[in-house]
């Protein structure tokens, strides 16, 4: 498929396909990404107006992820001045630089419009919300019985589901504890990352 048109837009398909493994999976974070827009704008504006700049700052940070795993550098560098805002309980920062930002978003968005209105695009490998949930608690399992053989295929599987950058690199932490045999640590790595989960 010819993404050149995001790379003329200033969004690197290159990174975006480093991060997520593949044109496939790329096309399937795009879509998603597309399909939270609305939902993640609404949110951030209540959030904003409501003061509430812990749930803000949560917020934000997915995004920031999120658009820095789709290869939108500039959309990650807004949203990332957002929470530092927000963790500095900035609010006046918070107010001044949140509008700037939901207009580069929206921008972003109508640039990846015709990638999300498409059919959406399920990669080879790619495993739903449901069956992450399944292969986590399993995995969970086998780290308790210190299963490292079966602990190492789950993880494999778990790597199957769409997560953001965070939680990948948790991913790749608990699978290097499971090499190391470091199983108590593995199975907090996993605990931490299944809440994102969705």
């Amino acid at each position: 498929m010819d993404l050149s048109f995001l790379d003329e837009k200033g969004i690197s398909t290159a990174e975006g396909i480093g991060y997520t493994g593949g044109e496939e999976k790329y096309i399937s974070a795009l879509q998603r990404f597309f399909k939270g827009y609305e939902n993640n704008r609404d949110l951030i504006k209540d959030l904003l107006s409501t003061s509430d700049t812990e749930g803000y700052c949560v917020r934000v940070h997915s995004l920031k992820s999120n658009a820095k795993m789709i290869g939108a550098d500039g959309l990650a560098l807004a949203f990332e001045e957002l929470e530092n805002a927000s963790r500095n309980y900035d609010i006046t920062a918070m107010k001044e630089k949140t509008g700037p930002a939901l207009d580069l978003y929206a921008e972003v968005i109508e640039t990846i419009r015709p990638i999300g209105e498409m059919e959406p695009v399920k990669a080879a490998g790619e495993i739903g919300a449901e069956e992450a949930t399944l292969i986590a608690d399993k995995l969970l399992e086998a780290l308790d019985d210190f299963d490292d053989e079966l602990s190492a295929e789950l993880v494999g599987k778990l790597k199957g589901y769409p997560f953001r950058l965070t939680q990948k690199e948790m991913l790749r932490e608990a699978e290097e504890k499971i090499a190391d045999f470091m199983y108590d640590e593995a199975a907090e790595l996993i605990k931490a990352v299944k809440p994102s989960i969705e």
